[in-house]
C-alpha cells in the first residue's frame, strides 16, 4: 500500500473560474508541515498589508497535514484566512467527516487555496479526478439544508451569516456539527461568494498498528476517559467549580444553575452518542430546532453567559447558530452585550439575561443584518460598542470576544488571550487546567506555560491532529512524520515555535503591537463571585516575561536575532517589521 505524499496544492481563483495544481516548495514543507504551519507561510506570501479580509485578494486556505486520515481520533482540518474580524491571522478547525473524505479526494495535495471572488454563488467539488466550480444551487439555505442537498458527499459550506458576510460567521460541516468557527473565515467564503465546499472520495488507509497504538493510548488517558464519559459539556462543571465561568455577561464567575445546563442535563436529555465505539464524543439531544449535539461552549456562552437555566432552551440556542452558521461565542457575547447595553441606559430593547426567545431574535437580527443593532452586532462587540457606547462591558481582545473560561479564575488565562494570535482564544494555552489547582502562578511561570503550550500547539495543528488525541503526541507527532518519511527542519519544538513567531510578524505587519495584546478592562474588575480582578501591574510583568521567553522586544516585535535563529529571515518583507531593541 503507497501512503498519501500530499506535495501539492489545488489553487482556485474564483475571479478567473480557474482551478490548477500546483506544487508545494518542499522547504516549506519541512519548516511549516501543514495545517496551521504551511497556511502562514502562504498567507505571509499571498497577501499584502492592509489587504481588505473581505475582498477579493484574501485568501482562504482548506489545509490538511501529513497525515490527515490517517491519524487516530476525529479527523480534523485547517481553515486559514485573514480575519474579518481581527484584521489579522486567522486560523480555524473543525472535524467530522468532511476532513477525512477531503483527504481522500485530495489524493497527493494538501489543501485548496481559493483567491478571488465569483460573480455568482459558486460551490467547488473536489473528487479524485479533480475539481471544478459550479453554479451554488443553495445560495439562501441554512447549513443544515445545504448539507442535505449532497447526501452522497461531505460539505464545508456558510449559512445565512456568512452569506451576510457577519463577521463571526463560521464554516459548517456535517450538517451543522461541526464547525471552523471562531474569527469569521464563513464571512470570507461569503464574500467571496463560495457558498460550499462539495467532497468525495474514500479515505486515506494505512499505518493501522500505528493509529491503534496511539488510539489505545488516548483511549486509557485521562482526556480519553473524560471525554468518553462527559464529552466536552463537563467544562462548564469544571469551571462553575473552580470559580472560572462567566456569568450574565462577565458580571459573575459562578453559575447557580450550572447543574441544570451542565453534564447531569445533558446525559438526561441524550437519545445517542455522537459516534459509537471507543470514542464515542458528544451527546445527541433533540430540540425544536432539529438534532444537535451541544458542546461545552454551548452551555457556557448561551447558558451561563446568558443567564439561561433551562438546558432544552441553550440546546435550542446553540442549534440556531450551528444553522445561522455564526460562532456561538461571539454571539453569545453579542447578545450578552446588548443585554447588558439596555441596562446601562444605552438601548431600549427590552432584553434581559435568561430570555432564550429575546436571545433567538437577536440572533436571527444578526444573521440577516436585519435591524440597525443587527447590523451593528454583525460585526462584533467592539463595532457595536463604538456606534452605541459600552465599551468594556463584555471583554474582547484584538476584537474577539473572549470564551467563557474567566481569568479572574486564573490569571494566567489573562496572558493566553492577550497573546493568542487570532485574538482571544482558550484553545492556544488552556493553563487554566493546570493553575486552578496550584493557587496561582508566577509571572514567569505564566509566560513560560502559556508559550510552551502556543508552540506544542502550533504543531499540532500543522499535522492537523484531532485536538483531544494530541494530549498523547508526547514527540508531537515526531513518529508520525518519520513514518511517512518527512523530516522537518529544526526539533518540533522549534518548528512550533517558528509558526507561531510567523503568525506575529503577519499580525505585525498589519499594525499590531504591544498595545493590542491587552488586558480587557472587564476583567480589571472583582467578579460578583470568587476570583479576583486582575491586577494591571501583574499583567505586565507576565507580558514583559512572555516578550523575553519569545525573544520578542518590549513593544512586541520579534528581533532579528529570533528571526534569524528560526530560519524566518527569507519570509520577512524588511526591518520594519522586527524589534529595533532587544527583549
Amino acid at each position: 500500500m503507497t501512503l498519501r505524499t500530499p506535495r501539492r496544492l489545488l489553487r482556485v481563483d474564483l475571479s478567473a473560474g480557474s482551478v490548477e495544481s500546483v506544487p508545494v516548495p518542499d522547504a516549506w514543507r519541512r519548516r511549516y508541515v501543514g495545517g496551521k504551519g504551511l497556511g502562514a507561510r502562504y498567507l505571509y506570501e499571498e497577501l499584502d498589508a492592509g489587504t481588505d479580509p473581505l475582498g477579493p485578494d484574501n485568501a482562504l486556505l482548506f489545509l490538511l497535514g501529513p497525515v490527515s486520515g490517517l491519524l487516530p481520533g476525529e479527523s480534523r482540518y485547517a481553515a486559514v484566512t485573514k480575519s474579518p474580524l481581527t484584521g489579522g491571522f486567522l486560523d480555524s478547525y473543525a472535524g467530522g467527516t468532511f476532513p477525512e473524505t477531503l483527504a481522500g479526494a485530495l489524493a497527493d495535495h494538501v489543501g485548496v487555496l481559493v483567491t478571488g471572488a465569483a460573480s455568482e454563488p459558486v460551490r467547488l467539488a473536489v473528487e479524485a479526478d479533480g475539481a471544478t466550480l459550479e453554479p451554488a444551487g443553495t445560495w439562501g439555505a441554512d447549513t443544515a439544508e445545504t448539507a442535505a442537498a449532497f447526501p452522497d458527499a461531505a460539505v464545508a459550506c456558510i449559512g445565512p451569516a456568512g452569506e451576510k458576510r457577519v463577521r463571526y460567521a463560521t464554516i459548517a460541516s456535517d450538517a451543522g456539527e461541526h464547525h471552523a468557527g471562531r474569527g469569521g473565515a464563513g464571512a470570507v467564503m461569503g464574500a467571496k461568494r463560495l457558498k460550499a465546499v462539495v467532497v468525495r472520495g474514500d479515505p486515506p488507509e494505512g499505518l493501522d498498528a500505528l493509529r491503534e497504538e496511539y488510539a489505545d493510548r488516548y483511549r486509557e488517558g485521562d482526556t480519553g476517559r473524560w471525554l468518553g464519559a462527559s464529552g466536552t459539556v463537563e467544562t462548564v462543571d469544571f469551571a462553575n467549580a473552580v470559580g472560572a465561568l462567566s456569568t450574565r455577561g462577565w458580571q459573575a464567575t459562578e453559575f447557580a444553575a450550572a447543574d441544570d445546563v451542565g453534564i447531569d442535563a445533558v446525559r438526561e436529555q441524550a437519545h445517542d452518542r455522537e459516534h459509537d465505539g471507543d470514542d464515542p464524543r458528544g451527546f445527541r439531544v433533540d430540540t425544536d430546532e432539529g438534532e444537535t449535539v451541544p458542546r461545552g461552549a454551548t452551555a457556557m456562552s448561551l447558558g451561563a453567559g446568558l443567564g439561561i437555566e433551562e438546558f432544552d432552551a441553550v440546546a435550542a440556542l446553540g442549534e440556531t447558530c450551528n444553522r445561522l452558521g455564526v460562532d456561538l461565542i461571539s454571539a453569545g457575547s453579542a447578545v450578552a452585550w446588548a443585554v447588558r447595553a439596555g441596562e446601562e441606559g444605552l438601548l431600549d430593547r427590552g432584553l434581559r439575561f435568561g430570555d432564550p426567545e429575546g436571545a433567538r431574535a437577536l440572533l436571527g437580527e444578526i444573521a440577516g443584518r436585519e435591524t440597525e443593532l443587527g447590523d451593528a452586532l454583525a460585526d462584533g462587540v467592539d463595532a457595536a460598542a463604538e456606534r452605541y457606547g459600552g465599551s468594556g462591558l463584555v471583554p474582547t481582545v484584538k476584537a474577539m470576544e473572549l470564551p467563557a473560561y474567566d481569568p479572574r479564575g486564573a490569571h494566567s488565562m489573562a496572558l493566553a488571550y492577550a497573546t493568542s494570535d487570532r485574538g482571544a482564544c482558550h484553545r492556544r494555552a488552556r493553563t487554566v487546567e493546570r493553575e486552578v489547582f496550584d493557587g496561582g502562578w508566577s509571572a514567569k511561570r505564566a509566560a513560560r506555560a502559556v508559550a510552551d503550550e502556543q508552540n506544542q500547539r502550533s504543531v499540532l495543528w500543522s499535522l492537523v491532529v484531532d485536538d483531544f488525541v494530541g494530549d498523547v503526541f508526547a514527540d508531537l507527532g515526531a513518529e508520525w512524520l518519520d513514518a511517512v518519511g518527512l523530516d522537518t527542519e529544526g526539533d518540533l519544538e522549534t518548528v512550533g515555535e517558528r509558526i507561531w513567531t510567523l503568525t506575529r510578524l503577519f499580525n505585525v505587519r498589519e499594525g499590531v503591537s504591544r498595545a493590542d495584546d491587552e488586558l480587557p478592562p472587564a476583567l480589571r474588575a472583582a467578579p460578583d463571585g470568587p476570583g479576583e480582578g486582575v491586577d494591571p501591574g501583574r499583567f505586565d510583568a507576565m507580558l514583559d516575561a512572555y516578550y523575553g521567553i519569545r525573544g520578542w522586544g518590549p513593544d512586541g516585535r520579534p528581533t532579528r536575532a529570533t528571526v534569524e535563529r528560526l530560519g524566518l529571515a527569507a519570509a520577512v518583507d524588511g526591518e520594519t517589521t522586527l524589534a529595533t531593541t532587544q527583549p
